[in-house]
């Protein structure tokens, strides 16, 4: 039997807690952290005023962003530098330290769940598929966006199977996604489950001085290239959505 995959939570932390320390991971230009927030709303559908949970909320931007859409909002992270930040950013929203994997929720706590880019920290996404079913109401939904593995830019970057892969600002549990792939981990925990794929998701930052040149013409190759709707299963990002049945009458 395979031995199971399992994330290095300790590095995570180490990683995360020192890009806390100059608050530097904030990596998309404003316009894409709305225009994220604004295909997370379109695709949950949900109302404002109901109880939503960023998990890998890192320094809290999209949570803010999700507060301000008139949610109530509440922010997870493994990082507790990362904790701090959102804390002293954003004092009226609740922030937690916490594993994804293990969430200090009660059960059917919420209605809706972003996972802000976190599920390609995890070699196996199966627990962190049973614990959003978990923390999710009956009809509750849930959206996730990570890099596309079919992309052929974050596969050369960020794969570790390419001949181009960069390590530099990546931890040891970072894959990009493939979408059949998160599709599966969430339906058999019990979603219904469907997909989209996103680009012209502009950066502002990269870890990678060496490459960080290069960015204006990544992001003006990625919103041309991908836009056609032929290729979209190849665009940036993985968008993955579902909802949590109702219980039977």
């Amino acid at each position: 039997m395979a031995k199971p995959r399992i994330q290095n939570k300790k590095s995570e932390i180490t990683f995360f807690d020192s890009h806390g320390a100059v608050e530097a991971y904030d990596v998309f230009t404003p316009a894409t952290n709305e225009r994220l927030i604004n295909t997370f709303v379109r695709l949950s559908g949900l109302p404002s005023g109901i109880r939503v949970v960023d998990l890998g909320c890192g320094s809290g931007v999209f949570t803010n962003l999700l507060r301000k859409r008139g949610y109530r909002c509440t922010g997870v992270d493994l990082s507790p530098n990362m904790i701090a930040i959102a804390q002293a950013k954003f004092s009226d929203i609740e922030f937690h330290i916490g594993d994804i994997e293990s969430l200090p929720f009660a059960d059917a706590s919420f209605d809706g769940v972003l996972l802000s880019g976190a599920l390609h920290h995890f070699p196996d996404r199966s627990r962190c598929a049973a614990e959003v079913f978990r923390i999710l109401r009956p009809g509750g939904k849930f959206v996730v966006f990570d890099p596309n593995r079919m992309n052929p830019f974050m596969y050369l970057y960020r794969d570790r199977s390419s001949p181009f892969y960069s390590s530099v600002g990546m931890t040891e549990n970072e894959r990009p996604v493939l979408a059949h792939e998160v599709a599966t981990a969430f339906r058999e925990a019990g979603f219904r489950v469907g997909t989209e794929f996103l680009s012209n998701m502009k950066y502002r930052y990269i870890a990678s001085g060496a490459l960080r040149w290069l960015l204006p013409l990544y992001n003006t190759i990625d919103s041309c290239l991908f836009f056609p709707s032929f290729m979209q299963r190849f665009r940036a990002f993985v968008l993955s959505c579902g909802e949590k049945p109702q219980e039977p009458n």
